[in-house]
C-alpha cells in the first residue's frame, strides 16, 4: 500500500512537541509517513496551544489557508483530511466544527490515541469530535516509536511523566484543557527511557504541566516522587543527562533537591516559573506562594548544588499590577540572577477567573514594563554566557551545524556550543574550551585528549534533531 503523507504543525510548549511525535507514532500503523509539506499531505494536523494571546484566532487563520489547500487537492482528485488537536481543540470543541467546515476531526490532548478511529468515523460520517477526558490513560494505548524513528529524532528526547494541573492559577487554562494531575507509573516511564537509550538517546527531559508534582506508582507499590524517579532513571545505561520541566515552586521537595546534589546526570539547571515578584499579584494569581517562599526554594537548591542556575517565566501587566508591584518583580530578578527567562504581557484566557478582573493595565504600560524587564533579563543572560569564555565545559553534541564541518551541542545550561569536529562525536559528551560568544551561542574547540563520556549501546545516529524552547 502506498504510504499516506502526514503533516503536523505544532504550537506552544514541550508537551505539544512530545504529543506531536506520539501522533506520528500512532498513525504510522495506519500507513502514514511524516512530511514537511502541508500542500501535498493526505492528513494535516494542527496541534494547538491555548496559552498565548489570540491562540484561537491564529488557529482559525491557519485553517483558512488549509481550506484552500484542501480545495486544490479535491480538484486534483485527492482527499486531504484536516484535524485540530491540542488545547484549543479541547477548549473550543464543536465551535471549531461550526466555524471551519473544512475540518474533519477535532480531538483533545487526552484522546489523540483515538486518531485512527476518529479518521475512520470522519470518512463515514463526515466529521468526528472527541474532547472528553477518557477514563483510561492514553499512554497505555500509544505504540512505541520505531528504532529508526528514535534515531532520526536525535540524541535528546522528551518523555511525559505527568499531565494536568491542580493549582488553578487564575490566568491559566491548563486545568480546563488538560485536566487534573495524573502521573504515569514508574515502570512505564522506565520502559520508555530504556527503549530510547537503546537506540541512541543520551539526554531525557521529563515533562509535565506540573512535573515536580509527579506522584507515580513505583515498582515497590509506594508512591514515588520526581526525585526518586530521577535516581532510578540515572541507572539506565546510555543515559548521560536528565532534565525536567516545568516546575511549580510549591512542589519542590527535599528529594528533588538531593537528586541535584547527588546525581551527576541531573543537570544543574532548573526552570522555575515565578510569574511576579509582588506578593499582592501572586495572591491575585492564586500562585499559592510568596516571593520570599520562592527565594527560599532557590536558596535551598543553591546550598545543595554548587553552580546551579535558573530560568523562569514572568507575566507583566496582570490585572491590578501597579508600578510598585512591577518594581518588586524587577527586585526579585535582580536578587535571583537568571541564566535566561521567558516574559510575556498578560492576555486574558476566556473562562479563567483573571479574565473577569476589571482593573486592567493599559497596553502602553505593559509594553513599557515588558521592555524594562526584558532588558534586565537579557543583561543577566549575557553576563551568564560571557562567564563561560575561557572555561572548559561539558557539551552533549547533537547534530551538524549550519556551517560546514561544525557540530553543535548543548552545555549543562542548555547553551548552544559550536566546535569544528567530525560527525562521529554526535551523541557524546565532551569537554570544550570556550573561546568566544556569538549572540547566544558559545564557540570553542574540543579540549585536548578529550575522552568521550558516553558509553553508547547504539551509535547509528542521524544528525538531525528538533530544537524547542524550554517550555511554558
Amino acid at each position: 500500500m502506498k504510504p499516506r503523507k502526514l503533516h503536523i504543525k505544532s504550537y506552544g510548549c514541550q508537551m505539544n512537541v512530545y504529543d506531536a511525535q506520539r501522533m506520528v507514532d500512532t498513525l504510522a500503523g495506519e500507513g502514514f509517513v511524516e512530511s514537511a509539506n502541508a500542500a501535498d499531505a493526505d492528513l494535516v494536523i494542527l496541534n494547538t496551544c491555548h496559552i498565548r494571546e489570540k491562540a484561537s484566532e491564529k488557529v482559525y487563520s491557519e485553517l483558512g489557508r488549509l481550506r484552500v489547500m484542501k480545495e486544490d487537492a479535491a480538484r486534483q482528485g485527492r482527499r486531504m483530511n484536516i484535524a485540530v488537536a491540542g488545547c484549543v481543540a479541547q477548549a473550543e470543541g464543536g465551535e471549531i466544527i461550526n466555524r471551519a467546515p473544512a475540518v474533519d476531526v477535532v480531538v483533545g490532548p487526552q484522546s489523540y490515541h483515538h486518531l485512527p478511529e476518529l479518521l475512520a468515523r470522519a470518512e463515514k460520517e463526515g466529521r468526528a469530535l472527541e474532547t472528553e477526558f477518557p477514563a483510561k490513560d492514553k499512554f497505555s494505548f500509544l505504540p512505541p516509536p520505531q528504532p529508526d524513528v528514535i534515531r532520526a529524532r536525535g540524541v535528546s528526547s522528551f518523555v511525559t511523566i505527568q499531565e494536568g494541573c491542580d493549582k488553578f492559577c487564575t490566568f491559566c487554562v491548563v486545568p480546563y484543557t488538560r485536566g487534573a494531575e495524573v502521573s504515569r507509573p514508574v515502570a512505564k516511564i522506565v520502559d520508555d527511557v530504556k527503549r530510547l537509550a537503546e537506540h541512541g538517546v543520551r539526554e531525557i527531559t521529563l515533562i509535565g504541566q506540573n512535573v515536580n508534582a509527579y506522584h507515580g506508582e513505583g515498582p515497590d507499590g509506594r508512591t514515588w516522587s520526581l526525585g526518586t524517579l530521577l535516581r532510578q532513571l540515572a541507572e539506565i545505561p546510555g543515559i548521560l543527562r536528565l532534565r525536567y520541566s516545568t516546575s511549580h515552586p510549591r512542589d519542590i521537595d527535599e528529594a528533588l533537591i538531593e537528586a541535584h546534589r547527588d546525581i551527576p546526570a541531573v543537570m544543574p539547571f532548573v526552570h522555575l516559573p515565578v510569574q511576579s515578584g509582588s506578593d499582592r499579584i501572586l495572591m491575585a494569581m492564586n500562585r499559592k506562594h510568596t516571593a520570599q517562599d520562592y527565594r527560599r526554594v532557590v536558596d535551598r537548591f543553591r546550598a545543595a548544588c554548587q553552580g546551579i542556575a535558573f530560568s523562569s517565566d514572568f507575566i507583566v501587566g496582570f490585572p491590578g499590577e501597579s508600578e510598585e508591584d512591577f518594581r518588586a518583580t524587577l527586585a526579585l530578578v535582580t536578587q535571583i540572577g537568571y541564566a535566561g527567562a521567558y516574559s510575556f504581557k498578560y492576555s486574558p484566557r476566556p473562562g479563567t477567573p483573571a479574565a473577569e478582573m476589571q482593573e486592567t493595565v493599559s497596553a502602553e504600560v505593559m509594553d513599557e514594563r515588558l521592555a524594562r524587564l526584558q532588558e534586565l533579563i537579557d543583561s543577566q543572560q549575557s553576563a551568564f554566557n560571557k562567564a563561560s569564555i575561557g572555561t572548559t565545559v561539558d557539551v552533549l553534541f547533537e547534530r551538524a551545524a549550519r556551517n560546514p564541518g561544525q557540530i553543535v551541542g548543548r552545555t549543562a545550561y542548555l547553551q548552544p556550543a559550536h566546535v569544528m569536529a567530525p560527525q562521529s562525536i554526535i551523541g557524546q559528551v565532551l569537554p570544550v574550551k570556550i573561546e568566544s560568544l556569538e549572540r547566544y551561542s558559545l564557540l570553542g574547540e574540543l579540549a585536548e585528549n578529550a575522552p568521550p563520556l558516553s558509553a553508547s549501546p547504539d551509535t547509528r545516529l542521524v544528525t538531525t534533531s528538533h530544537e524547542t524552547p524550554m517550555g511554558a
